[in-house]
Parts: C-alpha cells; structure tokens; sequence
C-alpha cells in the first residue's frame, strides 16, 4: 500500500471520529456546560501536543505565534457556535450543516482573496441553501440550532482559508499547539465568566472529552496534516466529504435520530451542493497554496 492510499484511509478515518463525536458531544453537554465542555476538551488537546510542540514553538517566531492564535481564535469560535447548535437541534442536521464548510470555503476566497470562483461552487450553495431549507424545523431539530451550526460552519471556512496561506510557512506541531492553546484560554475565560467551570463526573462527560480532545482535535488536526503532504487538495476534499455521511450513519445507530422523509431529502440535497462544490473548493485551496 504506497503513501497516498494510506493517507487517504488516514483521512476518511479522520472524519469518521469526527462524526461520531457529535453524538459523544451531544450527549455529553447535556449533561455538563458548553463553554467549560469545551475548555477542556482544547486543555487535553494542549497537553497531549505539549511535548513535542513546546520546543518547537521558537520555530514560529511573532508572526507564526500570531497566526496561531488567530486560527485557534477562529476554531474556539466555530466549535462553541456548533455545540451550541447540536445541543439544540439532531445529530445528522448538525454533520450535514457543518458539512456546508466545503460551500462556503470558496465564497469567502473570493471575498478575501479575490480568488475566481467556479460555477460548480454557485451551483452548489445553490443545492445546499435548498437542502438547509428543507431541513429547517423538522422533528427533533430547531430553526435556531440549524443556524447556529451554519454559523460555526462560516466560521470553519472562514479558517480553512486562511489555514492554506499559513500551513505551509510553519511548523505543524508548533502552530497547532499555538491554535489549541487559544482556543482553549479563549473558552476558559468563557468558562469562568459564567460560573460554568467544575469538575466533570461520569464516563459520559470524560469519554468525551477525552476522545475529542486527544482523538478528534489534537491528532486528527496532526493526521491531517501529515496525509495532505501525500494526497491532492481534490482526494481531501472528497475524504471530508465523508464527515456528514458518518455524521448521520452514528445519529442514525447511536442517537436514534428519525428525520422523516423531508429531513433525510434535506440532507440529501445538502450532500448534493457538497460533492458538486467539492472540485471549485479544492481548486480555491490550491491556488491560495500557490499564492502563499
């Protein structure tokens, strides 16, 4: 098995516990704070990148420390918007709305960047804004959780793009502590501010923080980018295409989720808008790295 087909199973593995963390995550704030949840799961990440990160920190110098802490800014947000959405609406909505990342990547390249957006990209907010419409109100789901999981979705993209003009400059250990330590100071400070910090009780909770901390933020952020040296910006893109599929294949087995017919059609368009944008996202990234 040569480098590129296991960086590409290292990836599809990525987004599978990325999907099954949302379930994890679900259950878990329900039954401890969002903000401190969160604190936690960044603190873990921290201390399992501390080892060999720490050294290697001198390596960034100011403007790597401050591109860092901008991205882990950007995480901390786009993950507190997302959990704040799932504890209010169903694990398949929350993957396949976070999903729409790979939608909006483009649109806020070609804000920033001024980087050409293909028509493939328009057609696909197009199929996806359809399926967030369908998906709206459905059982077990809420108009204001489905908008706060596209908000922390924005957010998401909003990093993606500028994770491809900072990635290849720096060390990616150094950098990603960098982004797991902000993110987590930032939550904290949260945290504290609205009394939510205590110590976790029950294997629910700590089951969770450890698999999203260690797992699902620390070596997912490091597997990922270790494959990407060994695969093309279209097979990554096409590999966390994979996220929301896993998302409510473990809200269909483990959540009980039941969208009914309009939801899962919801999905399916969304899905849809996803793989039609796949190509013009990949081609964004790729030519935000060439510029970079």
């Amino acid at each position: 098995m040569n480098r590129a087909v296991r960086a590409l199973l290292v990836l599809i593995a990525v987004t599978a516990v990325w999907g099954v963390t949302f379930v994890q995550v679900k259950d878990a704030v329900a039954l401890y704070p969002l903000f401190a949840f969160l604190a936690l799961r960044f603190a873990i990440a921290s201390i399992t990148l501390a080892p060999p990160g720490t050294r290697r920190l001198g390596s960034l110098g100011r403007a790597g420390v401050a591109a860092g802490a901008l991205a882990g800014a950007l995480l901390g947000a786009g993950y507190a918007l997302q959990t704040a959405g799932l504890e209010r609406t169903s694990v398949s909505s929350t993957g396949f709305i976070t999903g729409m990342y790979v939608v909006l990547t483009p649109l806020l390249a070609l804000a920033l960047f001024r980087v050409r957006v293909e028509r493939a990209a328009w057609i696909g907010v197009l199929l996806a804004t359809a399926g967030l419409a369908l998906l709206a109100g459905i059982h077990g789901g809420s108009v204001a959780g489905d908008l706060l999981v596209l908000a922390g979705a924005a957010v998401y993209s909003l990093q993606i793009v500028l994770m491809e003009q900072y990635a290849p400059r720096y060390d990616a250990v150094a950098f990603t502590l960098v982004e797991m330590l902000t993110a987590f100071a930032g939550l904290l400070v949260i945290a504290v501010a609205l009394g939510e910090l205590s110590v976790p009780h029950g294997w629910t909770v700590w089951g969770a923080l450890v698999v999203t901390g260690v797992f699902a933020s620390a070596l997912a952020f490091l597997a990922q980018t270790w494959a990407q040296r060994y695969t093309t910006a279209t097979q990554t893109a096409l590999a966390f295409s994979l996220e929301p599929v896993w998302a409510a294949f473990f809200g269909f087995t483990l959540a009980g989720d039941r969208l009914g017919a309009v939801g899962w059609l919801g999905c399916v368009v969304i899905m849809a808008g996803i793989v039609v944008a796949e190509p013009a996202s990949a081609g964004v990234l790729a030519r935000l790295v060439r510029r970079a």
